[in-house]
Formats: structure tokens, sequence, C-alpha cells
């Protein structure tokens, strides 16, 4: 038989770690040597119409749907439409969204011939020899963790017993026979991994929680396997474990190979408990590489009748001490998460986590919120907490017993300035002395977010430039005072990105300095006393590869675009000053401040 396994991923850059795991499972354990398994990925931003004629061109006598929240409406219209094509084609679906809503799915589309309920490497593997063997005919009530419709009896719906968890070791790496072609293909996309599955937490929001033993891949195939990322030097592999840290000396291990042969290009992205770091695994993440690992680390909330209410466990005083020891060694990106709309969190509740976890000057600060998950306890409590939320997926949060309405929507307007100017990195130094202005720091976004929704200017699309523009017309509005002060520091931030090309029309005009500058970058041919590994080229291609800035108070700026600083990617800046060498680096690093 021809199989067909489905992928629709969130973005192009993204992959479906599911689909190749059952692939490579059939191959390895199924001794199914005439079934022809195919994997097709697209994404939600592929037409309906595209996808479905597709699929029929390939004519697959199997079709495995991967079900998440952000695809499954688009799945759902798939399904209305490929019986009409393809009447004989059996469909099985997969992924949470379909594993918690099997039933209601199954009543709703008569059509499916059932779903996996399940880890679904030996479910698939069983349905694929059932296939194979009785070309389906029979009952499948001898394989395990599945919801099924039986072909005689008008299509009873029936469930089988649960699979039995896996050995994670006995599963096969995904990408193991692989051809070069493909690796290339790959090669700027994310390679997702999972070297543990399960989650010893009970986070009420979160259904791993539902799975409250950690299985582990053994260690021995899991560095052979990073190895197989390392050799193909892929952009990113990002590592799907819940609370990757969960065990030290396991997480350490890992961490120490990456180390050691690290080969100067992929990044690797884990989702750690800071609170489970201690100083001698921030010791060894502080003598990496810049950029070779990636920190996403869930805090959620600062409130501590809100974590107790979760079910979570968190110790917030050494989170703030982990992630500020990690923040000294300047080579950790780290990203923290909050979630709005939790239990017990009112307005000036989420207004006091955010301002605490700005504090702790992550590279990203995702300001998210809470999506009510089939099957999480905390949909459970839905009635309990007066949870409102979309009928649709995501299932977001709409209003709680402690957050109205008008509270979301003043968020969710926070939230975009966030995006704007703290998670872009673009606005550094204008933050930075903004934060000098207001008594806290949401309050910055706070004002930003009236000043934009007054100007009808959110929900629009703006150029990098036109940003500037704008907040700068904000400043003189709303702090005319500082105009001087931050003209200086919004013309800093444009130039530590890149050599803009066109200046900005609030920056001051340099036109008196020309001959200055032209007698700077004459000695500098000669000398190279700032730039360094600019040897070869003369006066003149050194002038147009880097740029000189002059404050109002009359220091000079000197960005070499050449030597950036490896997390944010800013341009390192020298003062051009009288200093005995000649040469003075501005911050502590070399770089200026940025989070």
């Amino acid at each position: 038989m021809q199989y067909l396994l489905v992928a629709i991923n969130a973005k192009y850059i993204h992959s479906n770690l599911g689909i190749y795991s059952l692939k490579a499972y059939v191959r390895r354990m199924g001794d199914v040597p005439k079934a022809s398994i195919e994997i097709c990925e697209y994404t939600i931003n592929h037409s309906p119409e595209r996808i479905l004629a597709d699929i029929y061109r390939k004519k697959p006598e199997m079709i495995g749907f991967s079900c998440y929240i952000w695809n499954i409406e688009l799945v759902k219209g798939l399904l209305a439409d490929l019986p009409k094509l393809l009447p004989e084609v059996k469909i099985w679906l997969g992924g949470p969204e379909a594993s918690y809503d099997g039933e209601a799915i199954l009543k709703e589309f008569p059509e499916v011939s059932g779903v996996m309920t399940g880890e679904g490497e030996e479910t698939f593997c069983r349905l694929v020899q059932f296939y194979e063997a009785a070309s389906g005919t029979g009952d499948l009530e001898e394989i395990p963790g599945i919801l099924y419709r039986r072909p005689e009896g008008r299509g009873e719906i029936r469930r089988t017993a649960p699979g039995e968890l896996l050995d994670l070791s006995r599963l096969p790496f995904p990408y193991e026979e692989w051809t070069e072609e493909q690796w290339q293909e790959f090669s700027h996309r994310i390679f997702y991994y999972e070297s543990s599955r399960g989650c010893p937490f009970s986070c009420s929001y979160c259904l791993s929680s539902i799975d409250k033993s950690v299985r582990f891949r053994e260690l021995r195939l899991v560095k052979r396997e990073l190895q197989i990322f390392l050799d193909h030097k892929v952009s990113q592999v990002k590592f799907v474990d819940r609370t990757f840290n969960c065990n030290k000396s396991y997480a350490m291990a890992v961490w120490e190979y990456l180390d050691k042969h690290d080969n100067g290009i992929t990044n690797f992205h884990f989702e750690i408990g800071a609170d489970l770091l201690d100083e001698e695994a921030v010791a060894l993440l502080g003598r990496m590489r810049p950029g070779l690992i990636q920190l996403e680390i869930g805090v959620q909330t600062t409130n501590p009748d809100t974590i107790r209410e979760i079910r979570r466990s968190m110790d917030l005083e050494k989170v703030a001490r982990m992630t500020a020891m990690m923040r000294a060694g300047g080579n950790i990106h780290q990203h923290l998460d909050l979630i709005a709309g939790l239990p017990l969190e009112d307005m000036e509740s989420f207004r006091r986590s955010f301002d605490q976890v700005y504090q702790m000057r992550p590279n990203q600060l995702q300001l998210g919120f809470l999506k009510v998950l089939k099957g999480s306890y905390m949909e459970e409590q839905r009635e309990a907490y007066q949870l409102r939320f979309t009928s649709r997926p995501p299932y977001e949060v709409l209003s709680t017993r402690w957050l109205s309405y008008e509270d979301v929507m003043r968020l969710k307007e926070i939230e975009e300035m966030v995006e704007i100017h703290y998670n872009s990195g673009q606005f550094c130094e204008t933050l930075r002395y903004l934060e000098t202005l207001f008594p806290r720091p949401i309050q910055i976004f706070e004002a930003m977010a009236d000043w934009y929704g007054k100007r009808g200017l959110s929900d629009v699309g703006h150029s990098r430039q036109a940003r500037y523009e704008i907040l700068f017309e904000w400043i003189k509005e709303q702090l005319p005072q500082e105009e001087a002060n931050l003209q200086d520091t919004l013309t800093v931030d444009v130039y530590l990105r890149e050599n803009a090309k066109s200046r900005p029309a609030f920056a001051r005009d340099l036109s008196g300095y020309k001959e200055i500058f032209r007698r700077f970058y004459r000695e500098e041919e000669e000398k190279h006393s700032f730039l360094k590994g600019y040897d070869g080229y003369d006066s003149r291609q050194l002038e147009r590869m880097t740029h000189i800035e002059v404050l109002q108070d009359g220091r000079m700026l000197l960005f070499d675009y050449q030597n950036r600083e490896p997390l944010s990617h800013n341009a390192s800046v020298f003062e051009l000053s009288a200093q005995p060498d000649g040469r003075e680096r501005m911050g502590g690093h070399g770089f200026l401040y940025c989070h």
C-alpha cells in the first residue's frame, strides 16, 4: 500500500519530528518491505486547495495527519474534501488535537477511519502491518492505543486499551537514513530532537504533566545522533524535552559533549528550569561559544499564590540568580516566558510579574496568553476559574475571574510594543535610557501602546526605519525635555544594527564633520589603530564599511560592522578618544549595552 504522513507546520523553518519518527520506526521495526511511506510537510500559509491537490496527485491508500492547535482547522477542511476525491482512502489522525477529542472528530467526520491516541511509533507500525497483511479488512481491536470505526456495525466507534510507554532507546534516529540531498534541503530549517519524554512537574496548563514518568534515551545514542547534526553543520537543533535539565547529570553530559565537539555553526535550543541549575552547570555553560546554546525558561508568573495554584514548583530567587550569572557571561541567549490569564493573577499582579522578569534582562521576553488545552487540568477548572476562551484553536483566554476581557486586550497592546521595541533588539540603547525616566518597566510599554492606539498605528506593517521615526515622534510629544538625549540613543540604535544607507530624519547633521572623518580614515588606512581585520582596504572603502556618529556632547563613536556582538549581532563600537593607545571600546565587553 501507499502511505502518506502529512504535517502542516506553523512556519516553513519548522519541521515535524513526529512523522519522521513514525516512518523511521516502521522501517526499522515493521518488517513490511513492500509498504511505501512518503512524508509531506506544508505550512499553515499554504492554501487548502494546493494541499488538497498535492495529496490527490500522490494517490495514497492511507493518510496520517499530525494534528495540533495551529493546524487542526485546516486539517478539518481537508477531512471534509479528501473522501470526495479519494473515496477508498484510509484516513488516520494523531497528535494532541486529535488524541483528546477523538470520538467527537470521528462523529463529525464519518469518513475518518480512526485516531491514534498515545505515542504513535508502535501504533502506526501495527497499523501498517495490519493493512499490509489484511488489505484493510478485519478488526483493529488487537492494536492498542487507537479509537477506530468498525467496518461493520454501522460505523460503531471503539477504543482499544492504551499502548505501553515506549523505551526511547529502541526508537531509531528519525533522520538516520537521510540522503545528503535531504540534509542540504533542511540546512536552514530547525531540526527537532528529543532525548526524553514526560515531565516530572504537574503544571495545570500543560499536557506534559499527564505523563509524569520521565524516560531518557541512552546517552551513547544521544551523543552519536548529536554528532550527526554537527557533522552536517545544521543551523539549529531544538530539543523538545519538556524540562531538559530535570536530571542534572544527564544534562551536564549532553552540554559537555556539545562544548567539546562544537562545530562553530550549529545552535542548540533547550527548555529548562533555571532554578534546577547550579553554579557548576552555569560555569559549564559560561565557557561555551557565544550562540552555541539557547535557553528557554518558562517563568510564567512571579505571583506565589498563582504558582501554587497551577501546581508549579519554582524557586524564583534562584531563577533570578542563575539567569543573572548566565547574563554576566554574555554568551547564552536567554528566552524567558510569561503567561497572562493564569488563576489568581489580576492585572496588577501580572504587571508585577512583567517588571520582575524584565529586570532579569532576557534576550527575549515572551508575553504569552493562556491556552486552555483539551485534556489539561486547567480545562477541568474552567468553571471554577470562570475561564472564557476562544471556541476555536488555539483556545486562547478571553477573560478569567481575575482578568477582564478589557485587561486581556490591554495586555495584547503591551505585547505588541514588547515585540517591536524589546524582542526585536533594535531599541536597546533607547530602552535603557527610558528605564531611567519611568517608575516601572511596564509603564514604558503602556505609554507606547497608548500612543500607538491614539495614532492608529497598531496592526499596521511598518518598516524598521519607520519604527524609529514613529518612536521619535512619540518622544517629541511625550518626553520633549529628553528629546536631545533620546535623539542620540535612537541614532545609536539605528547604526548598531546596520550601516544605514539613508540617514534617519531625526539624526543630527554631520556635514560639518566630513573633513574630520576623512582625515581619520586616511590615518586609519596607514596605522589600523582602531579597525582590526580591514587590511588591504583604502580610506574610502573603510569609510563605506564603517560609520562614525557624533553625539550631542561631542563624543565620536566608531561602528565596526566586521566585528559584531555574537548574540545580538550588533556592531562593535569604539569611542574615538585621546587615550594613550588611541583606542577605547565602549562598554565592558567592547559593545554597547543591549538587554
